[in-house]
């Protein structure tokens, strides 16, 4: 399955890229992809515990399961006043 991973704001910055295309095979979960980023990123070591997970729009957990072409979303956390 072909994936889309968007990256926002510092973890743009850390992968160099605000997207990538991301090859998983079927019955994936979100904990993979985590996984095969961490992989391909190093960068983006250091923002992994702060990074919250969307899939397809929705915050997804590590166990959640991939839908077949999915959008995936890795969200810093947000800071402002």
């Amino acid at each position: 399955m072909t994936m889309r991973v968007l990256f926002f704001a510092q973890a743009r910055d850390r992968a160099g890229a605000s997207e990538r295309a991301l090859e998983l095979p079927a019955g994936s979960r979100v904990s993979d992809a985590i996984a095969a980023l961490k992989a391909d990123h190093p960068g983006l070591g250091p923002l992994w515990p702060h990074l919250a997970i969307a899939v397809n729009g929705e915050l997804a957990g590590p166990a959640a399961e991939l839908p077949a072409n999915a959008e995936i979303a890795l969200l810093p956390p947000v800071s402002g006043g």
